[in-house]
This record gives structure tokens, sequence and C-alpha cells, in this order.
């Protein structure tokens, strides 16, 4: 495994009304910018925006698509731009360095959110455990 690497991606389906009111039952997060278009718009958005932690569970996804969850030694992200109702995330993956920590050999993977515009909306970085 080189930095060269990387893992493979994960697109999913275009955001939508659906998905977001079935994460917020699912996470208890029924915030009304993620529900209500018109609180949305009153917060100055041009509809609902998908909740954070829905990319970021996307991220979870892709790492853990590649490698067994019980390797995953940490998941972290900064949310950088919101991610509208209709945009189709696509979640990426670099090995950045791998290292020795702890007697264990760990991969450190650098994760982006990306909407098909182009738009980053997350940035995180995922450290896994090889065999």
């Amino acid at each position: 495994m080189t930095t060269t690497d990387t893992i493979p991606s994960l697109t999913v389906a275009p955001i939508s009304r659906e998905t977001l009111a079935l994460y917020a039952a699912a996470s208890g997060d029924d915030n009304p910018i993620h529900l209500d278009p018109h609180v949305a718009v009153a917060a100055g958005l041009d509809d609902v925006i998908a909740h954070g932690m829905l990319s970021m569970a996307y991220l979870a996804r892709v790492v853990t698509t590649w490698m067994p969850q019980h390797r995953l030694r940490s998941l972290r992200a900064r949310f950088v731009a919101p991610t509208p109702i209709g945009a189709q995330p696509t979640c990426t993956g670099r090995i950045a360095d791998v290292s020795d920590v702890d007697g264990e050999r760990r991969a450190r993977v650098v994760l982006t959110v990306r909407l098909s515009d182009g738009t980053t909306t997350v940035r995180g970085e995922a450290v896994i455990a090889l065999e």
C-alpha cells in the first residue's frame, strides 16, 4: 500500500426529501433546516440541506466497504459546505501514509465528499488497521 493508492469510491443516490426524513427519524436529528423548506429559506438557504452527519455516515460506509468495520480505529470529518437537496455525493479516499502504531500496521486515509458540480462538502480522515 502506497500513498498513491486510492480506495474504491462510493456515489450515492441524489439527496431526496425522503432520504432526509428517514435519516432524521433514524438519528433523532429533526432540525427543521433539514426538513422544512420554509425554515431553510428563512435561514437564507434556497431549500433544505442534508444533515452533516449523513455525509459522515457515507464516509464511514466508503471506508467499511473497503475494509471490515473492526479495523476502523478512528474516523473524523470537517464539514466545509452544505449538501443541498438533489445533490449527488461521491465519497473518495486516498492513502496518506502507512505507519506502525502500538504494534499495529495502520493506514491513514484522507477522505472527501464531493458533489457532482465539484463542490467539496466534507473533508475527513480515517485510520485503518492493516493485516
